[in-house]
Order: structure tokens, then sequence, then C-alpha cells
């Protein structure tokens, strides 16, 4: 059986509300257009995956409600294997999205079925898990059950790349099994102790990618939005990649993006700073497109994109 990618992860149907701008605390704003997307990090990062013409399976769950056989259907569509995307009772994982001009967004996601993927489906899933040549992650579902993926990993010496989101503080456990931790801007100020309103500069990165490698994962990207990425390798590699300059329309799913396409490039045979760039592109191409799985590139046009810069 052919080596693919899985990713283990929230499916969710996203609820966009678009505004001039995203509302304060306690404030109303008039809305201009509100749209529903498949989304939630570990189905973007599928979609993105398969986007981008590499084989992906997705380990997760849906709701018996209208919403979860939509989802599922999406995925299929996409070109993600979902034999592993089980169904339970209950609704489906969602996610209210506010989206202002600028592109930046505030995300409110009730787990709904994702809370329902459990240990004891990483188990029954091992036939699939083991057929992976890298786990895609993030923190949407139960933190025991990432914590038992992650044994799985490290048993079966297959790379786990961990998307820490929504942040929270981690088990050491969990860090030392991860090949890849990929934070954004807020996703390291909380694990590295920052200051809320503290900017995360390239010197500040540099500084929080050491300490993140000095709890246990192998490598270190930290995302950076318009800044680009700080990669940091258990080989020594400490590198600032610039990101590519765009006109942003919507940058929910950006993260998941560049995921996906470092996970693909990596595996493709790209070191970790070509693969980043690659990264960057897939990214830089998702947000200047509305939705999350719908903004995800096709390989071609990263392909394009990139001979054009």
């Amino acid at each position: 059986m052919r080596k693919l990618i899985v990713v283990v992860g929230s499916i969710n149907l996203d609820l966009v509300g678009n505004a001039e701008r995203v509302p304060l605390p306690g404030e109303t704003l008039t809305g201009r257009s509100f749209s529903t997307f498949p989304g939630g990090k570990g189905a973007n990062q599928a979609v993105g995956v398969a986007r981008l013409g590499y084989p992906v399976s997705m380990v997760g769950k849906v709701g018996d409600d209208s919403f979860g056989s939509a989802l599922r259907g999406a995925l299929r569509k996409a070109g993600v294997n979902v034999k592993a995307v089980g169904t339970v009772r209950g609704s489906s994982g969602v996610a209210l999205i506010n989206i202002g001009d600028d592109g930046q967004n505030n995300i409110v996601v009730v787990p709904g079925a994702n809370e329902k993927l459990l240990p004891k489906d990483i188990t029954r899933a091992s036939a699939v898990l083991r057929t992976a040549e890298m786990f895609l992650t993030q923190l949407e579902i139960p933190l025991i059950t990432m914590e038992t993926l992650a044994v799985f990993a490290h048993k079966n010496k297959i790379p786990l790349m961990l998307d820490p989101a929504p942040a929270r503080e981690l088990p050491k456990g969990l860090l030392q099994c991860a090949t890849w931790i990929t934070p954004n801007e807020s996703e390291t100020r909380i694990l590295c102790g920052l200051s809320a309103n503290e900017p995360v500069t390239p010197a500040t990165a540099a500084r929080c990618a050491e300490l993140l490698l000095e709890r246990g994962p192998k490598n270190v990207l930290i995302k950076m939005g318009s800044q680009g990425v700080f990669l940091a390798t258990g080989g020594g590699t400490r590198e600032m990649i610039p990101a590519f300059a765009v006109k942003a329309v919507d940058s929910t799913a950006a993260g998941d993006a560049f995921n996906a396409g470092f996970a693909v490039s990596l595996l493709s045979g790209a070191a970790p700073v070509q693969a980043a760039r690659y990264a960057s592109a897939v990214a830089a191409i998702s947000v200047t497109r509305v939705g999350a799985q719908p903004s995800m590139p096709t390989a071609r046009e990263v392909e394009r994109f990139l001979n054009s810069q």
C-alpha cells in the first residue's frame, strides 16, 4: 500500500460573517455577508494535502446531523480518504468566524463531534495509521487522544507534525514525540510565556524556538504571518524565511495551508528551508481567497505562483 499522509483532527462547518472589521469586545457590527464553508483544522489540512496531489486519509468524527454528511462529502470530493471518519450522535463541530476587510479574523470553535474522537478510535484506525508517512494533527480534539496518537507515532517511528492550535500548555511527553511543532504568533506567546501584547519579532522567534527545542520537539516552525516563518531544526538550521507579499482577503486556514504545503514538499524530497518556502507560497495563495477549504491551491497553482516571484 502506498505511503500517505494521515491527518488526525477536527472536522467543522464554518459559519462566516464578513464586516468592515472584526468587532471589539461587547460591540455589535452590521455584517456585509454570511457564508458557510467546510472547515476544521484537521479537515482543512487534509484538503490542503489532497489539493496538492498527495494521498491523504482523515481520522475524525462528524455528528449525525445534516452538517455531518455534508462535511464527509466535502472531504471525499476533495480527494481525501474518509473511511476512518466516524459518525456519532449529536452535532458536528462548528466554528463561528468573524472576518474584517483587512483579512483578519476571530474564531469561536464549538467542538461537537470532535470531542468524541477518543483514544479507542486511534486503536480502531491503527491499520490506516500504520500506512502513514507522516501524521498531521492539531488541538481541536481531546488531549488524551492526541497523547495516544503521539505514543503510536513514537512506537511506529512515524513523524508527527503538531499544530498547537488552539493554544494551551502541553504535556512534556507529547512535545517529546513531536517531529515538528508549528505554532503561530499567538500560540508562541502562550507556549513560551510571553505577554499577550508582546510582538513576535524574528529575534523573539529565534529565542522562542530554542526554548521549544529544549522541551522536546525535534524541529520548530514559528508562523509569523506577513513577516514570514522562522525555521529551527535539530540539525542546526536557524533561518527566517520571508513571506510573499499578497493582498489578503481572508486569513482563515492560512496556517493549515502552510502545514499541508510543508508536509507535502518535505515528503516529496525538499530540504526544510525549501519546503518552508513552498509552504509559504501555499499559504500566500490561500489568504487571497475566501473560505477555509475552498482557499486551498493546487500544485499547479503553487508552481505558477512561485515562478512569478
